[in-house]
């Protein structure tokens, strides 16, 4: 296959290329319309999933791709010109490596992105091979600052915020509860120890004091050793930056240790009304890169009844990265418009433009609204569910939240106020 190679740094310069590039084949009496659809017709944009169906975020899955389903939904129906079609794919995790077999397949049908994957460990085992392929990764829920300079080929974006921000909100949130020394139980890939890291900087230029972080890998399941070396430092309180790992730590760690000193994160904040005896997590907190749920209820709840009515079960509540995934497939589609074609390279070129990082856009809120400006020859800046994005040259978001939550008596998380 074809390897692309503009540099991430000059995302402008790349879009001035494929614009000068289209208005060459217009002077010559030809439309530009890469591979996905007649002169003057509609384009067909092909995407892929490599979410998580199976692995240690497999409670991610179902949010982010109902925000993936929802948002082809609403293109296709918007009718602008420009379809949507999506070849569905599992990333797995490190352990079981489904992405393996899973992102050849999606690259042999031919698809021009793949949104995914959610931890940015899986999606740093394959990113090399997506954009090799002159196909645009596009995940919903990396928050790894080691992707932000990876040499991607400027095909790499992201909406979720790095972990610089989650671990500082982290951090202060933990030192703001009194809390004055801690320790952590922590996964070892780019995710778990870059939000440690992050976690720790921001805790101790508050003045607090980190006493251990033992580390896990992926696939391990005995985790005594890790929670006996946080216990044995006495802390005032324990964050556990885990994916579903979190389960197993759960009950051996409450029967030592109060629950409402306990800290988690977007890895592992979930529904557990159904793991976990009633009580057992009340007063835990917990933060997650996004909006507060609360401020987008009418979003979330049509999410969750396209997903059912396409016959899968209710979210139960868990929309983690759902908004950021409608976001990821909104802008696909709104880039494809403005480069008039469904080319990896040729997306990658106008994402920054449409997410208003390149600024003179006019503002937009959907989808619909977004691309009626572009094909009257106008520049969209969309705002998204998930905030305004605003992509900066590394792909990735200039503006985002961090929500923090709490643990109920049933083990649900809601916002804390």
């Amino acid at each position: 296959m074809s390897s692309f190679s503009f540099s991430r740094r000059n995302r402008k310069a790349a879009a001035a290329v494929a614009t000068l590039a289209a208005a060459a084949l217009v002077l010559s009496g030809c439309a530009a319309t890469g591979d996905g659809g007649a002169a003057g017709g509609e384009l067909t944009l092909k995407i892929g999933t490599a979410l998580p169906q199976t692995g240690n975020l497999a409670f991610l899955g179902p949010p982010e791709e109902a925000g993936v389903a929802l948002a082809i939904k609403e293109i296709n129906e918007a009718d602008k010109g420009i379809q949507v079609e999506v070849e569905w794919g599992d990333s797995g995790d490190t352990d079981n490596k489904a992405y393996e077999t899973e992102i050849p397949r999606l690259l042999n049908a031919g698809v021009k992105a793949i949104i995914g994957a959610a931890s940015s460990g899986t999606s740093l085992q394959f990113i090399d091979q997506v954009v090799g392929a002159g196909v645009i990764q596009f995940s919903p829920a990396n928050t790894s600052a080691a992707l932000t300079t990876y040499d991607d080929k400027g095909l790499y974006f992201r909406t979720a915020p790095s972990d610089v921000l989650q671990g500082e909100v982290l951090g202060n949130l933990i030192a703001a509860d009194g809390h004055e020394k801690i320790a952590m139980i922590v996964l070892n890939d780019s995710y778990g120890t870059g939000l440690a890291g992050f976690t720790t900087e921001a805790f101790e230029a508050a003045g607090g004091e980190v006493l251990a972080a033992p580390t896990y890998n992926t696939g391990d399941t005995n985790f005594s050793a890790q929670i006996s070396e946080v216990l044995a430092t006495s802390p005032d309180a324990i964050v556990l930056i885990t994916f579903e790992e979190v389960k197993t730590i759960i009950p051996q760690l409450v029967s030592q240790f109060p629950a409402d000193k306990l800290y988690f994160v977007d890895g592992n904040l979930a529904n557990f009304s159904e793991d976990f005896e009633p009580g057992t997590l009340t007063g835990a907190k917990g933060t997650l890169p996004g909006l507060d749920i609360e401020t987008i209820p009418a979003f979330l709840e049509t999410m969750n009844a396209n997903w059912v009515a396409e016959g899968n079960p209710d979210l139960a509540g868990v929309y983690s990265y759902g908004p950021e995934s409608y976001d990821a497939v909104v802008l696909l589609a709104l880039a494809a418009l403005a480069a008039g074609s469904v080319e990896g390279v040729d997306m990658a070129g106008k994402l920054q433009e449409v997410s208003g990082g390149s600024g003179g856009g006019t503002k937009c809120t959907s989808f619909a609204e977004c691309a009626d400006i572009i094909n009257g020859g106008g520049v969209a800046d969309y705002d998204g569910v998930s905030g305004p994005i605003t992509f900066d040259e590394n792909g990735d978001p200039t503006e985002a939240s961090i929500g923090v939550y709490v643990y109920q008596d049933d083990n649900t998380y809601v916002p804390f106020k």
